[in-house]
């Protein structure tokens, strides 16, 4: 086994357009390559290969991958003799993780898979033949799921009983600490007695990509109000929820013939949609899409349609979904559904076709969000059209693509009845949600001049991407004497940040030792930060610093007024300063994805561009780390 840094490092100095082109002719066309596939006979060329995704694919016979991929496929190679081969070629010396740890690790997830798969089978069997099973089968068929459906997407019932699993594990042979590693059983603390986490549930199986079953999702049948209608599997050596999608290894084909990948809220939203016909069809799990969920799906399609519940909330979740696909330069469509139905209610009562009619007339993101923002407040007000002006402004701001900002500064426009030029004036006003470029990472150093070792191979800059040449702001400049123009909301994780930041000394210390300050956009919230890590946490001296701007005031007073008792707060802290820094590097990414897209970059700066990529990518891995640790 290879460690990951490694195969990272042969990864980044392996481009693919070399690679494949050192074995077969390929010609520019467009952003990509073509040429006949090596892998089938064909007379037109249908093999691509794309050098900004560093990924090739045949629209032939649909054979694809990385630059690994490639080589093992084309010369007969293990995975093993394709890493060496690629090492070799690029002069880098290998390090396989032979490590105890290493081998111990992978022998848990051996265990856990077997467990998951036959505890799969198990809750199976319930639902097909065990009195047990039968209000789940009742369930079902009100629903309309058939039997097709259920076997496809293997559905089970956990009996509703407190150790139905504890003792199908005993007599399996399982052990009942491994049980408690997969998020089976429960353990309670005062007896030491384990118990079952489903009962009484739906089992919907949730699979990896190769459509091996690694968790759970269970549906709640009967029971109190105060139960969970949905319980999942928790986070294991196996699922990381924020990484997997329901359906994607039932969906994958479809997906790449469609051109596109539609994405539900659920699993019977999704499951409805493939029993009629419509398999290019994932859900996350009981989240938010994540820039990992982008990430994945930019390996299939360029393109993704949102079809959520046609209610509020619905339409809230396309706007948050927003925010994780920002960063993968995938296109963004909303497909909306009539309130109060879901897809799986409309396709009941409506059928397949008018579904897919639906699908069809999706909409831009920006269309959709323009509309929604119109609907939201009053146009006919000067509050109702500002507010309309600072969605828009700042979420375009944040695609960093002056196109769409001239487009829909044209739209927003007619639909507020103002002038084009006035629009345009407004949104130049609010600051992208960008790293300066100066700031941003710079490209990885030849990876071929780096040694291999355990960690991550020093880059041309601290590994973990802290942005060195961009101090916080001086305090001089902290406090402008006059507000100029109603400045823009911040977000949610610049907010929490303030409310970590005025808690205690420890908080600001932990702070201001892992943040970077151009991981904070937020102009204002970038000043006070800057003023408070020189002063401390002297709340009326902080307010005393800003005189004269009273939106900063405002944010520092209830920051400080923050009531709510905060459990495990530096852990928390750490996880907001976290995602304002994965946020920064999946817009420096956006960035190279749009500068990759120019076919007349220089081949230096293209490589370059993938080196950063790449960097960027595998410091968004890296745990949150000390300024200047590496």
């Amino acid at each position: 086994m290879f460690s990951p840094q490694t195969l990272d490092q042969v990864r980044a100095a392996s481009d693919i357009v070399d690679v494949i082109g050192g074995a077969l002719p390929l010609k520019r066309a467009g952003a990509n390559f073509v040429t006949l596939c090596p892998f089938h006979k064909e007379k037109s060329p249908s093999f691509n290969v794309n050098p900004s995704k560093q990924i090739f694919h045949c629209f032939g016979c649909h054979k694809g991958g990385d630059v690994f991929t490639f080589v093992r496929e084309y010369e007969g190679l293990t995975f093993s003799e394709a890493v060496i081969r690629l090492a070799e070629r690029a002069r880098i010396p290998l390090e396989i993780d032979n490590s105890p740890g290493a081998q111990q690790a992978k022998s848990v997830k051996d265990r856990l898979l077997k467990l998951h798969e036959a505890i799969c089978v198990r809750w199976q069997q319930c639902l097909e033949n065990e009195a047990g099973g039968q209000i789940a089968r009742d369930y079902l068929a009100k629903r309309g799921v058939g039997a097709d459906a259920i076997k496809e997407f293997r559905i089970g019932a956990a009996p509703e009983a407190w150790d139905d699993t504890v003792n199908w594990a005993k007599s399996k042979g399982f052990d009942a600490a491994l049980c408690e590693q997969a998020g089976l059983v429960l353990k309670k603390a005062e007896t030491g007695h384990y118990y079952d986490r489903f009962r009484g549930r739906l089992m919907f199986p949730i699979c990896d990509e190769q459509g091996r079953v690694i968790a759970f999702s269970g549906r709640i049948l009967q029971g109190d109000e105060k139960s969970a209608k949905y319980v999942n599997s928790p986070e294991t050596p196996l699922f990381t929820k924020g990484r997997v999608l329901f359906a994607l290894d039932k969906a994958k084909r479809a997906v790449l013939d469609a051109g596109h990948a539609v994405v539900c809220e659920g699993q019977l939203d999704t499951i409805a949609c493939h029993a009629a016909g419509i398999r290019n069809v994932v859900a996350p799990q009981g989240t938010a899409l994540t820039s990992d969920h982008a990430r994945i799906l930019k390996r299939y399609v360029e393109e993704v349609v949102l079809c959520f519940d046609g209610d509020k909330a619905g339409r809230a979740a396309s706007i948050r979904s927003f925010e994780g696909l920002l960063g993968s330069g995938l296109a963004i469509r909303v497909a909306t559904i009539p309130p109060p139905d879901d897809p799986d209610s409309w396709i009941r009562q409506h059928g397949a076709e008018s579904f897919r009619a639906i699908l069809g007339k999706a909409e831009g993101y920006f269309d959709f969000y323009l509309r929604h923002l119109c609907a939201e407040n009053d146009i006919t007000t000067d509050r109702g059209r500002l507010a309309v002006l600072a969605g828009m402004g700042m979420d375009l701001a944040k695609t960093g693509n002056a196109v769409l900002q001239d487009t829909y500064a044209q739209k927003t426009s007619q639909r507020l009845g103002v002038s084009v030029d006035a629009v345009r004036t407004e949104f130049r006003k609010i600051r992208p949600a960008t790293p300066r470029p100066e700031a941003a990472p710079r490209p990885a150093a030849t990876p071929s001049a780096a040694p291999a070792t355990s960690k991550p191979a020093p880059q041309s800059g601290p590994p973990d991407g802290h942005y060195p040449d961009e101090p916080w702001p001086d305090e001089s400049d902290a406090a402008p004497s006059v507000a100029a123009e109603p400045p823009p909301k911040p977000s949610s994780n610049e907010v929490w940040l303030l409310k970590y930041l005025l808690l205690s000394p420890e908080l600001s210390h932990f702070a201001a030792t892992h943040l970077e300050p151009a991981w904070v956009t937020h102009p204002t919230i970038r000043r006070i930060a800057a003023v408070h890590f020189s002063m401390g946490t002297d709340i009326p001296g902080l307010l005393g610093e800003f005189e004269g701007d009273d939106f900063a005031r405002q944010l520092i007073a209830e920051s400080a007024l923050e009531q709510r008792t905060i459990p495990d707060p530096e852990k928390q802290l750490a996880d907001v300063i976290l995602r304002l820094r994965n946020q920064a590097y999946d817009q420096r990414i956006m960035a190279l994805v749009s500068q990759l897209g120019d076919a007349s970059l220089p081949h230096a700066e293209r490589v370059a561009a993938l080196q950063e990529q790449q960097h960027l990518r595998a410091a968004k891995r890296q745990p949150l780390q000390p300024l200047g640790d590496v």
